[in-house]
This record gives structure tokens, C-alpha cells and sequence, in this order.
């Protein structure tokens, strides 16, 4: 029995990737609840490996035409949508097992709203005598269309630690909850009292989230631990995709490097590290801050470096040549590169600096230091041209570089999504506001969007070849099957000579069965011709 059960809900994709699925935020949530005197739990959907086959979404039928048949080629995309995660069965005699006065659920992405309210349903339906509240992302852009689930009591918008302990409080001790910042409750004549996002303004002063409260051992990685930290909340940037930028309600702030460095050494205390990915936005935008806290972490581990990254992307002006040397002493092997786009015009539209310069200085640097790097584009967006984003990609092609190929989807709370409401773009449902549902039909169209991501696929198995010292095959067309038991690599090469052939993309199904893609010809053609193969 505990105070405050806080839920992370199962995902309905088509993938999931589990590393990026630690609940930091809620630990940090029930650290500062326990702060007050609240005992607190987690109920963690996702730690399990299981998952099962499901029916997509209403309204995403269209999406069989691109996924609908299996591939084993090394560069197939997806197949099967799947609820991963426990059953709400199972979840729901958590939640009766925990007898909490409090559930709080986090809803981090529109697109997965529908299992939030799923399990507010269901947390309701076990806990008739408790507060329902949603946080997160979601709710904070969103706030009444999560209120109107009727088994939503609540919503703290912007930062859970600041908000729930409050919320909290006041409950248990039958006070007044207008007065919690970021709530959102219904008033008596059904109207929303909707308070603005809760800051926290002084982020070193929060507690360090507690880590038993996590399922460590499922997120391992090679028997060791993995580890989510944020040493800053916001972005001073201002893209137009982004929600999180300089103009949003979260603005920018870093934390001092010695709260970052007391986290990590609570993370790693008596445990194994291997892996420390950090989910800022903008990790390098201050070098002096960063270079304190690469060596910071180097007194950490010593000679025991886990590996670290920074998954959400480093923004390639802020990488000098003492940066990189930097990250590569502290464990870096990969830098993941934010280029956006080559193209004028369309970084004129995403508000975005042309960093084409620092993006090959940076990857010099990463050279020099043999260290990996992946640059990643948009595509898909509001009036991108689609032929610019195939520029991308041999932008990528002619570098030492693999390709990140992100589908745009309408985030709730950035200018694009506002200009795509205004364009009549946004999708009739929530659940489309996801990159592998092809959100947006228009200039670039969904059959072109999924080429491009098939072509970085393509592209990247072009570039593993070249690693292993592999010769690229010759133009060569294909059988129609390939012979069993399948080898997925000489499988590929054969798909690949049969697209430099005729420009083609085909998949490989169990069987051996060779089948076209439904993919954009011109695409694929301009992107064939624009290769460095010689």
C-alpha cells in the first residue's frame, strides 16, 4: 500500500525502443513526492519484454500498403503493430494492490494519449475513491482533450516535481487545489480552470530521482546498467518542430554541473554502468559547462567509462575540436548530429541555422577521434520539397556519416503545428501524430515520405558495406525468390545490385519471395543517380 502510484502506460507501435523507455521522469517525480513524506511507487508498463500483435487505430488502414507485407532485407522498416508492454489486466490489479489516494499517469506523446486515457480508465475503475491526474507533455499542450475523459480528474501541466507534491498536500490534507501550480480541474458549471505550466526555477534544489524505484535490471544493456539523465531542461533554439524550444513555456536552464555529477554518482553507487544516455535537448550549447561535466564524469568512472550519448541530437556549431577530444575521453563513440536539412529554403521554414559547415568540421573531429557519427534530417514536413530531402540524403552519402531519417509529425505546442492546424494538415486522430503513421500528405506525400526513410535504410547498408571493406555490388536485376535457408547479407546484396539496376526497392519475405515496395520511382531514381558509386 503506498500514498502515490505513478504509472508509465504501455505503447501501441510499430517498435519500441526499450533504452529510451526508462522512467526518469517519474522517479524525479517520487523523489520530490517523498521529499513531503509520500510513499510512492512506480508501476512500470513497459519493464517486460512482452508485446503482442494488434489491430492498428482506426484511420490507419492506409499504412498496410507500406508495412503490410513482412521483410527480412537489412533495410526493411516495419510490419506488425504491436501493444507492447503489460496487459491493463494486469496493470489494473497493480493498481487495486497499491490502494493509492493518488494515481498519477504520464502522457509524454500525443500520439500514445489513447493508452494514457486507457489506463486512467482503468485506475479509476480499481481506485473509484481516488485522484485520477495526468501529466506530461500531452496534457500540458493539450489540457482539454485529456479533461474531457471523464475519468481524468486532473491535470498538472509542465513539471511533475514542482506539481504533484503539491497536488499531494493538498489532497491529503483537504485544502484547496487552485492554488497548485499547473492544475487543471473542472469548475462547478463544467467550465476548465486551466493554470499555466508549472517551472521549476531553481532545478538544482530538486531531490535526485530515486532509482529504486526503476526496474534496472530490465533496461540492462550487456549485463550492465543503463542510465537516463537531463543536465538541462529546454533548448534556446527556436525550430519550428520543436516544442521545447527559447519561446516555449520551458525556455532554457542547465543545471549546475555538480547536481548533474551527484545524480550520476546516485545512479551508479554499487552498480554497474554501461550505458548514460542524456535527453537534452541541447547537451553542448555552453562548452565551459560541458567540459566540467565531461570531467566530472570522468571522476566518476575512472577507468570504467560507460558509454555515453545523446540521443536527442548536438547541435554541430558547439562541437570544437576540445569538445569532441573531450566526449571521446569520457566515453562518447557516437555523436549524433542534428542537420535538420542542406536545403535553403526549407531550413528558412524550420527557423533553423545552415550548419552544413560545422556538420563536416564535427565529423572531422570525429575522425580524428574514430568516433561514430549519425546525421539526422527531417522529412515529410509542411511544404518540404521532397526531391530537396533526396539532396539530403547524398549530402549524407558523400560523408562519413550514417543517415537519420525522421519523419515530421505535428508536435503539439511548436509553430509547425499550429501552422499545420492552420493548413488543415493536423490528422483527424491523435494517433497519427506519430513519425511511422506518415502524418503529413502534402508536398511530400506519404508514399514519398516512406521512400525516403527506406532509402536512409538503403543508404546505410551502402556504408556498412563500405566499413567492412565490402566491394558494392554491381547493377544486377533479381529473382523473384531467393533461395533458402535466407541469408539476410547476401540477401541484401542482391536487393541492393537489383536497386543501382533499375532503382527499385524490394522486400524479402520469410519464405524468399521477392516483392516490390510501394515507393516513389522518381525518388528512388534521383537518389540512385545522385550516388558516389563508382
Amino acid at each position: 500500500m503506498v500514498d502515490i502510484l505513478l504509472i508509465q502506460p504501455p505503447i501501441a507501435d510499430f517498435y519500441l525502443t526499450a533504452k529510451r523507455t526508462i522512467p526518469y521522469g517519474l522517479a524525479s517525480i517520487a523523489a520530490a513526492a517523498a521529499q513531503k513524506g509520500f510513499s510512492v511507487a512506480i508501476l512500470d508498463a513497459l519493464a517486460t519484454g512482452k508485446s503482442r500483435v494488434i489491430d492498428p487505430p482506426e484511420g490507419m488502414d492506409d499504412l498496410a500498403a507500406f508495412y503490410g507485407r513482412a521483410d527480412r532485407s537489412p533495410f526493411g522498416l516495419f510490419h506488425h503493430y504491436r501493444h507492447y508492454g503489460y496487459s491493463f489486466e494486469h496493470l489494473s490489479r497493480q493498481v487495486k494492490a497499491s490502494g493509492a489516494f493518488l494515481v498519477g499517469i504520464a502522457a509524454l506523446f500525443t500520439a500514445y494519449s489513447d493508452m494514457a486515457l486507457a489506463v486512467a480508465r482503468m485506475a479509476k475503475a480499481g481506485l473509484p475513491g481516488g485522484t485520477v491526474v495526468l501529466g506530461g507533455h500531452h496534457p500540458t499542450a493539450l489540457p482539454a482533450a485529456v479533461m474531457a475523459e471523464p475519468a481524468v480528474d486532473l491535470v498538472l501541466r509542465g513539471e511533475g516535481e514542482v506539481g504533484l507534491p503539491a497536488l499531494a498536500t493538498a489532497l491529503k490534507s483537504g485544502g484547496s487545489i487552485s492554488g497548485v501550480p499547473g492544475i487543471v480541474y473542472r469548475n462547478p458549471d463544467g467550465s476548465l480552470h486551466i493554470s499555466n505550466p508549472a517551472v521549476c526555477r531553481d532545478p538544482d534544489r530538486l531531490p535526485v530521482p530515486d532509482f529504486s524505484l526503476i526496474r534496472r535490471q530490465f533496461y540492462q544493456r550487456f549485463g550492465q546498467d543503463s542510465v537516463v539523465v537531463t543536465a538541462g531542461r529546454g533548448c534556446p533554439l527556436k525550430c519550428s518542430y520543436c516544442a521545447t524550444g527559447a519561446e516555449s513555456w520551458m525556455g532554457f536552464r542547465k543545471r549546475p554541473v555538480a547536481a548533474v555529477i551527484r545524480e550520476l554518482q546516485a545512479a551508479s553507487a554499487g552498480r554497474q554502468v554501461g550505458f548514460v544516455d542524456f535527453e537534452d535537448e541541447n547537451l553542448t550549447m555552453d562548452r565551459r559547462w560541458f567540459l566540467e561535466l565531461m570531467e566530472g564524469i570522468r571522476g566518476i568512472f575512472g577507468d570504467c567509462m560507460p558509454e555515453l550519448r545523446a540521443m536527442n541530437g548536438l547541435f554541430p556549431p558547439t562541437l570544437t575540436e576540445p569538445v569532441v577530444r573531450a566526449m571521446k575521453a569520457s566515453g562518447f563513440k557516437t555523436l549524433n548530429l542534428s542537420l535538420g536539412s542542406a536545403d535553403a529554403g526549407q531550413l528558412q521554414r524550420f527557423n533553423r541555422p545552415d550548419v552544413r559547415i560545422a556538420f563536416d568540421r564535427a565529423l572531422d573531429y570525429a575522425q580524428r577521434e574514430e568516433l561514430a557519427a549519425v546525421g539526422y534530417i527531417i522529412v515529410g514536413a509542411p511544404d518540404q520539397d521532397p526531391l530537396s530531402s533526396v539532396d539530403d540524403l547524398l549530402f549524407l552519402a558523400r560523408r562519413r556519416v550514417l543517415a537519420g531519417v525522421s519523419v515530421f509529425y505535428p508536435a503539439p505546442g511548436s509553430a509547425d503545428y499550429e501552422r499545420c492546424r492552420d493548413l488543415g494538415l493536423l490528422p483527424a486522430a491523435f494517433a497519427r501524430m506519430r513519425a511511422t503513421a506518415l502524418p503529413i500528405d502534402q508536398r511530400t506525400s506519404r508514399t514519398e515520405s516512406v521512400t525516403l526513410l527506406r532509402l536512409g535504410r538503403l543508404l546505410n547498408f551502402m556504408k556498412s558495406l563500405e566499413s567492412a571493406g565490402v566491394p558494392i555490388p554491381r547493377p544486377a536485376p533479381v529473382d523473384n525468390r531467393i533461395a533458402l535457408p535466407l541469408d539476410r547479407f547476401q540477401a541484401g546484396l542482391k536487393l541492393l545490385a537489383a536497386f543501382l539496376w533499375d532503382g527499385g526497392i524490394r522486400g524479402l519475405e520469410p519464405d524468399g519471395t521477392v516483392y516490390d515496395h510501394r515507393v516513389s520511382v522518381e525518388l528512388c531514381r534521383r537518389f540512385r543517380d545522385g550516388l558516389p558509386v563508382s
